[in-house]
This record gives C-alpha cells, structure tokens and sequence, in this order.
C-alpha cells in the first residue's frame, strides 16, 4: 500500500543529520547551530542526493517559531516590556532605518531599482527571533536586563515587520510603476493595519488575561498530563494562527502574546516546562530549513558582494545598535550585547524577500545574497556573543572615549547628594530588581533596613528613584558601580540577578573594598551553585533545592500536626 512520506523522509533526514552535524560541530567547539545549518544545505535542492520537501519544512520551521515565542512569552511579562519600551521602541526604529539605508546604499551602487533597494535594505534590519532566543538562553542572560532589553527591540521590529509586510504590495505597484501613486489608499491600509494589531493586543491582555489561565486551571483539574500538554501546545499554535488569520499579525508575535497572557496562570512555570522538549526540536528544524533555502554557488559567484551584505548584518547594525544603547546611556556591556543580539537577520527577511520577489521588485538575486548574509550570520552568530566580554575589556583598556562613556556624568549612575548618610551604614546593596529583587526589596522596606538597588535597566531606577527609594543605574561587575552603591560601608551584598556569568567578578570588587561584607547569591545552576561554594563565595540559593526545602518543611510540619491531632 503507497504511502506519502515527504513530511516523515523531511523529518527524519532533518533531526538525523542535525544529530550528526550538530555532534561534530559540538566536537570542534563550534556552535552546534553551524551543524544544523550544514544538515539543511546537505538536503536542500543545490546539493546532490536527497531533497527534503522545502515547504513542509518552511511550515515545520514555523511550529518551531511559535513554540519559542510562546515559551519567551511565559518569563516576559507585560512589565518587562513596558520597563524597556523607552530604548526598545526609539532604538529599534532608528537601528531599522540605519541598515535599511545602508542595504538601499550597496543596492543602489549596484544599479539596483527603489522597489529592489527598499526591500533589500528592510531584509537587512530585522534580526531572526529564534537565533536571538537561543544565544541568550544558552549564555543564561534571557531573564536579565540586558535579555529584556534585547527581547523588548526584537518585539518593536516584529510589530515593524507586520506594517512593512502589509505595506509592501501597493508600494511596490507604485514603485514598480504599474499604479497610480494613490496616497489615500496607502493611508487607509496604514489604518487599518494599525487597527487589527491594536485590536489583537487589546483582545489578548484585556480578554486573553483572564480567559486561557482559566482555561489552563481547568485543565489540570483533569490531573491529565497528555491533556495539560496538549492544552498548552494548542495555545500556542492556535492562538499563533488566529492571530495571523483574524488580524494580520504574525505567527511569531502571536504565539508571544499567547505566552504572556498564560503568564498569568500559576502553571506558567510547567506549562513552559512541557513544552521545552517541542520547542528545541522545531528549533533545531528552523534551522535546518534555512540551511535548505541557501545555494552555496553564490558565494563563489558573488563572494564581495556577499561580504558587502555580511559587513551591513553584523558590523553596520551592530555598531548602529551600540551607538544607540550608548546614547540612552546604558553601560557598555548592554550596548555590546544588544549588538551581539541583532548582528543576525532570520525569519521576516527570508518571507519579505520572497514578497520582494513575487511583486518584481527585488531580482532574483537579492534573494540569494540575503540567504547569503542570513546562514552565514547565523553562523558567526555565538561566535559574536562569546567576544562580547573579551571586546568590552580591550576597548576599555585602549580607548579613553570609551573609558569616559562608562563613567560620564549621568544623574541615575550615582545617589543624590541629598542622600542621608544613616541610609549608607551598614546597608545592603540588593544587584538586580527582578522578581526575586522585588520581593526582597519589598521585605526590606517592610522591616524599616535600608537598602541600595543597583539595576541596569535606567527605567527602573528612574521609577524606583520617584517612589523614594536609593538606586544606582549600571552593571554591578564595574567597580565604580558599586563605588556608587557605597559597597564599602554595606554589610551585605545580595545578587539577585539571574545573569551569573559575572558573579565572581561582583564578589571580588565587593570583597575587595569591604572586606567584611556578608554576601548572598541566587542561582538556579547547580554545577554554579557547587563551584561558588567551592570558593567560599558566601551563601548560595539555589532555586530547585531551595523550592525542595520549602515544601519538605510544609509536608513534614503538616504530618507531624496530623500525628499529634490523631
């Protein structure tokens, strides 16, 4: 009996060669992505042998798209995003028109028409949500402040694209000169546009907040496990596709929004745990079809204007995005690691430029050097992050500019001078402001101690400072940062924050001016939590034993009350 096994051989050859690839790249110390993307090109159509079905793979790659966002969606909560929307929102739209201007440059200087250019450049400025998600995840710096900021930039370029994508086709009949330059018609769909996303967020945190958490509690009152999965799943893939069905948003953006209203359900945190394993591997097949779509012909056919397109993805951009983080004075880490974060394009660039395409707008091939730009940056993408911190030391070590940006005049960067000075004894200085920051600061204010939050994000200082209380702005591993949270006279250190790349640095600057100091530190890594302990770092939390500890004290003082009673 004949069966249709295009979306099984598409599957199998995918993850097996992934495996492989992934396996061996692993081996050499190259990031195991570079394995996925080779596993794509071994099976797409311009390599020998077996072909993959590049359709059934472009829509597997979209499952795996909305899972992840859907899972980012469950830790970033409507705060976090509006906490960074004053560098998300301008830094998002001035570095979106700064690589369009570059990619419309180079495409102009090779005789390239509007239309083509405009495309082009827009394929050039938007970053691929699932590269991004997995380089900050794999560094551990997702729930940081520098994750959401870089989350929060990536969410306005989404909204971006949305606007873009739907603009496209009646511009590019007038650009294309095939229709009459019909400006209120381009207002109307501008309009409407904006109404059907506003309309989508709207009906999500307004509706979807109180409904889909009810739904999920209704679910797991079942005890059914498979049945709580497949709720969570269905979430994600259905409120993904409605999104885009009913209001023109997009998959990625949809499924985002559907895991920030479950955010709200107490079983936010399982819901994320079971749909972990979905979600890695619909990844891993995003990243084998994009590996598919790419010809490696065009770089030994074009290799300098492909070099062209690379520099505009991770220098131009990179350095635009630096610039602009630099500006709304965030330390140079955050501006570093920003850049780092978009110095990829994915996902939107590969649908606009096939739009670009079918409109005849962009030749046949901007699609191959953008597919170009995108595998290759992709590639080169950890590789980037991993050069963050050693490129942060050696421009601070050689550049006096720079070494003057980090400790310029800013108002959040150091406490009023009005600030009493029985604050300032014997106080402690809580790095970070999170979730867990909140609710130690909140016990703190409760018991009348004083405290000094050090935070990166300068919104939450700037609001923390309104409510009257002590906060400095910056990264807690530059000296001078906690210089500025009088961490000498402190008693003790708490690092709240869940980014630990830099917790020995902090704990040597503390200990190295304050001697004394009692230091706390929060980890949810427990290869981390044995290596600080190792090294008499101070007291370690770690969340899974801590969580452990806490229900063992409950269900034993509840049995022993039970045997006393009986």
């Amino acid at each position: 009996m004949p069966h249709s096994v295009s979306l099984i051989s598409t599957i199998a050859a995918g993850l097996g060669l992934a495996l492989i690839f992934g396996f061996i790249a692993a081996r050499l110390k190259l990031p195991a992505l570079v394995g996925y993307l080779l596993a794509g090109v071994l099976i797409g159509p311009f390599t020998p042998g077996f072909v993959a079905d590049a359709e059934i793979a472009s829509q597997l790659a979209e499952i795996g798209v909305m899972l992840l966002m859907f899972g980012v969606g469950l830790h970033f909560s409507l705060d976090d995003l509006l906490a960074v929307r004053k560098i998300a929102v301008p830094g998002a739209v001035v570095q979106m028109t700064v690589a369009t201007a570059l990619g419309m440059g180079l495409a102009h200087w090779w005789g390239w028409n509007l239309g083509g250019a405009l495309v082009f450049g827009l394929s050039l400025s938007v970053a691929s949500t699932v590269v991004l998600l997995r380089a900050l995840e794999t560094r551990g710096v997702l729930d940081s402040a520098n994750g959401r900021i870089a989350v929060g930039w990536l969410v306005v370029e989404d909204l971006a694209m949305v606007l873009v994508l739907v603009l496209l086709p009646p511009l590019g009949e007038w650009m294309s000169g095939r229709g009459a330059a019909d400006v209120d018609s381009l207002w109307k769909t501008l309009g409407v546009t904006l109404l059907q996303v506003g309309g989508f967020v709207a009906l999500m945190l307004v509706v979807g907040r109180r409904f889909f958490p009810w739904v999920l509690w209704q679910v797991q009152r079942t005890g059914s496990r498979e049945l709580f999965t497949l709720c969570v799943v269905a979430a994600a893939v259905g409120i993904a596709f409605g999104a885009t069905a009913l209001f023109g948003v997009s998959f990625a953006l949809g499924a985002f929004f559907a895991g920030m209203v479950m955010r709200e359900s107490e079983f936010s945190h399982r819901a994320a745990q079971e749909s972990l394993p979905l979600r890695d591997a619909f990844a891993v097949l995003f990243f084998v079809s994009v590996g598919m779509l790419f010809d490696p012909w065009v770089i030994v056919e074009r290799p300098l204007q492909v070099l062209a397109v690379v520099a505009i993805i991770v220098v131009g951009k990179s350095l635009a995005a630096a610039a602009l983080v630099l500006a709304f004075r965030y330390p140079l880490n955050t501006a570093l690691t920003v850049s780092a974060s978009l110095a990829q394009i994915g996902e939107f660039s590969f649908i606009l430029v096939a739009m670009g395409v079918s409109l005849n707008l962009l030749p046949p091939e901007g699609q191959s050097l953008v597919l170009a730009g995108a595998l290759i940056s992709i590639a080169l993408n950890q590789l980037v992050f991993k050069a963050v911190e050693p490129l942060q030391q050696w421009i601070l070590a050689r550049s006096s500019l720079a070494r003057k940006l980090e400790a310029r005049d800013d108002p959040m960067a150091e406490l009023p001078a009005s600030t009493e000075e029985k604050y300032l004894s014997r106080q402690v200085v809580l790095v970070g402001y999170g979730r867990v920051g909140r609710r130690i600061a909140d016990a703190l204010m409760a018991q009348h101690l004083p405290f000094v939050v050090v935070e990166q994000n300068r919104e939450v200082v700037e609001r923390l400072r309104a409510e009257g209380l002590m906060a400095v702005s910056g990264d807690a591993v530059e000296p001078v940062v906690l210089v500025q949270a009088h961490i000498a006279n402190a008693r003790m250190l708490v690092i709240a924050t869940p980014d630990t790349l830099n917790v020995r640095q902090m704990i040597n600057t503390a200990r190295t001016l304050n001697p004394e100091i009692e230091i706390v530190v929060r980890t949810h890594n427990e290869a981390e939590a044995k290596l600080l302990e190792s090294e008499n770092a101070g007291k370690i939390f770690l969340g899974e034993e801590e969580l452990a500890q806490s229900m063992m004290r409950y269900v034993l003082e509840r049995s022993i009350s039970a045997q006393h009673h009986t």
